[in-house]
């Protein structure tokens, strides 16, 4: 396994080699080893530049055993594309990263995320809300997915903390370093929550300004869709919208007043055809059918079954009331006691679990 991993990270770290000409790479050659192994003639009938070639002829061997000593950590983890741990959303892009570094908690990867992008300079107003649709959204099932920024970012991985949520944080430098600093605790009640720090960039990757637009389409590509929440014309938030828009994520964007000029951003996104969104409802109403088929194509059966062998008592009671037949919410809520924004929430998680599935006129019923 070592061995063929050093491999993919010298392919990773290679000069001049992007995700897209990496691809191109391994489609030609079907493996690292045999990129490794190849000519420079080989390699010159590729019409891979003299940077691309004298990588290749000559790896940075000291680099990729800075990768695996820092992957012997029981924390820290290397992904590559033909890794079974490798998130399948992110693999379908045409430009995801041959490598993934990963720290905490590797099975939130493959699970229902929503990324949640926003100014680093916000309102207190678009503050509280991010935490508070970052709640909503994360007691509802989904893993919220974000860029360790700080601003809209950390309020969002917060509000997914508070809910005692997962959530996801992509960053611009290696795993080895925390930017910014002042989010070091953050970063670090992450991961305390079985939560996740991912990074395309190898160990050792310092703060460069160029790599955060970058990182903004693992943000995308690892999610279902992207809610923005206060952005200005010319902001990053915007490039990670049009990331997601590429490929094929849905994009949401929360209205704000026509004189805040943070509300721009989601203005021109609604104009250009982002879903408008007010509550966290609405996300989770376009999401739900979405996560329920991931959930489904990423999860063999005996992942189901120890999803449902491992219900808490309150879901478990829940399913009990709603019986064998179908039942509405609103019949459901009357049983249970509980309010209809619990029960929502509970039927979401019962789904993505694979427990009760959608019926004729807005019922549910109970599969297992």
């Amino acid at each position: 396994m070592t061995d063929n991993l050093k491999y993919w990270l010298a392919l990773h770290r290679c000069k001049g080699i992007g995700p897209a000409t990496c691809q191109a790479l391994l489609q030609y050659f079907h493996n690292p080893e045999t990129i490794f192994a190849s000519t420079r003639k080989q390699l010159e009938a590729c019409q891979l530049n003299e940077q691309c070639i004298e990588s290749i002829l000559k790896p940075d061997w000291q680099g990729v055993e800075q990768d695996l000593e820092w992957s012997l950590s029981e924390q820290n983890h290397i992904l590559p594309l033909n890794n079974i741990h490798y998130p399948h959303l992110l693999k379908e892009c045409g430009d995801a990263s041959a490598v993934l570094y990963v720290m905490g908690n590797i099975e939130a990867l493959s699970e229902p995320q929503i990324a949640m992008v926003g100014s680093r300079n916000p309102s207190a107003g678009g503050k509280q809300t991010a935490i508070e649709f970052a709640r909503h959204l994360s007691a509802a099932g989904l893993v919220v997915t974000s860029g360790l920024a700080i601003g809209i970012d950390s309020a969002c991985h917060q509000g997914a903390l508070d809910a005692n949520g997962t959530t996801i944080a992509v960053t611009g430098t290696g795993l080895d370093r925390v930017y910014p600093a002042k989010n070091k605790e953050l970063a670090h009640s992450i991961i305390e929550q079985r939560g996740t720090l991912v990074s395309e960039f190898p160990v050792g990757t310092p703060v460069r300004p160029d790599n955060f637009p970058r990182r903004n389409r693992i943000i995308s590509g690892l999610s279902l869709g992207t809610l923005v929440i206060e952005a200005a014309i010319k902001s990053g938030s915007l490039i990670t919208a049009r990331y997601a828009a590429e490929q094929g994520r849905e994009v949401f964007a929360l209205p704000g007043s026509i004189h805040n000029p943070l509300a721009r951003g989601c203005h021109r996104l609604i104009k250009q055809g982002a879903k408008l969104i007010e509550t966290a409802d609405d996300i989770i109403s376009e999401l739900k059918p979405l996560a329920v088929a991931q959930q489904y194509l990423s999860q063999d059966t005996d992942k189901k079954q120890e999803l449902t062998n491992n219900l808490n008592k309150d879901h478990l009671q829940l399913l009990n009331e709603m019986g064998y037949d179908p039942v509405a919410v609103d019949e459901i809520v009357q049983r249970s006691g509980l309010t209809a924004e619990e029960v929502s929430s509970m039927m979401l998680i019962l789904e993505l679990q694979g427990n009760v599935a959608p019926s004729p006129g807005g019922c549910y019923i109970r599969v297992k």
